[in-house]
């Protein structure tokens, strides 16, 4: 076989999984809306199960609901029998799935789920089927064939399984309001991690914070500036909100302007209205803001406008969130 024979024979798998998915697509009904439902009202977790390939494809489907703000998790139907069954409670769901609705593991747990009371969804592309027939919500794959040349190895179906999971996934998590946040609590290592660490994870607050208030001679405000070590402080009116900031730029800039520090306070010096992060913001977007605007760090404000710490562009770098 050449490559150009080999290209062609992928396309085809890949067009007919494309055509399964198309198939998939069209089968979608209230059943869906009503699994969506179920587990957004579900008060305890999302247990998958299924055999082989729906196995594999199963153990995917619950890692992304647990990563998404769903509890959940996979079992083997087979350990299920032997002592698993028991991580199954009465205010679970189970998503069970099996392409032809009959796979003899899936099937035996049933009977268990049903005396539970568990809600159970089937994945299944044999609307018929007895795992279809038992179930309180079947959700139908509509795969007429797969793409293995034999139509024999799950591929289609497979595939049309795992999109089906993700498509569940994805529109319960948009439908709980889950954030990049909620994403950042659950992924703290790795790059996925790193580039979505807050600000609040970043700054540096408390004794760390070099603030004065704008009536504060400018002699004070330079020694304060130089201890602190960030070459900026924040400038804070008598209600201790944020009126300005002094940086270095801007003291040498008032010096160009002929400006003496011994008869001058930080509001001589200051810049008004300066640009601000706030603690539960992305390190990523307080980065964008210093980049669009040519600065190295920003004051961090709270919710009434009052400096709680200040985030230096070396302190997102060192992150290594880029």
């Amino acid at each position: 076989m050449n490559s150009h024979e080999a290209i062609k024979k992928a396309i085809r798998v890949i067009e007919e999984e494309i055509e399964g998915l198309r198939r998939l697509e069209d089968s979608l009904n209230e059943e869906f809306a009503k699994a969506v439902e179920v587990i957004l009202s579900c008060e305890g977790k999302v247990v998958v199960t299924g055999i082989g390939k729906s196995g594999h494809i199963g153990r995917k489907i619950a890692s992304t609901f647990a990563s998404t703000g769903t509890p959940s998790h996979f079992v083997h139907p087979s350990e299920a029998l032997h002592g698993d069954l028991g991580v199954i409670g009465q205010k679970d769901v189970v998503i069970a799935i099996s392409n032809s609705g009959e796979s003899g593991e899936v099937l035996s747990i049933v009977p268990y789920l049903k005396m539970q009371g568990v809600t159970l969804i089937a994945i299944t592309n044999n609307p018929g089927s007895s795992l279809a027939k038992y179930s309180d919500i079947n959700l139908f794959l509509n795969i007429d064939k797969e793409a293995c040349p034999l139509d024999l190895a799950p591929t289609t179906s497979s595939t049309a399984t795992l999109v089906l999971g993700d498509a569940l996934a994805m529109v319960v998590m948009e439908m709980r309001g889950f954030t990049k946040e909620d994403f950042a609590l659950r992924h703290p290592a790795g790059s996925l991690g790193r580039k979505l660490r807050l600000v609040k994870d970043l700054y540096h607050g408390g004794d760390e914070l070099p603030v004065v208030r704008e009536d504060t001679p400018m002699t004070q405000t330079i020694i304060t500036m130089t201890a602190k070590g960030f070459g900026a402080t924040a400038v804070v009116d008598n209600k201790g909100k944020l009126v300005g900031i002094i940086t270095d730029g801007d003291l040498r800039r008032f010096v160009n302007r002929g400006g003496n520090f011994d008869t001058s306070l930080a509001r001589d010096v200051m810049t008004k209205n300066p640009k601000i992060a706030r603690p539960d913001e992305l390190a990523l977007q307080a980065l964008k803001r210093m980049e669009d605007h040519k600065i190295m760090v920003l004051i961090v404000v709270d919710d009434d406008s009052k400096p709680v710490g200040i985030i230096h562009m070396h302190d997102i770098l060192r992150s290594e969130i880029v």
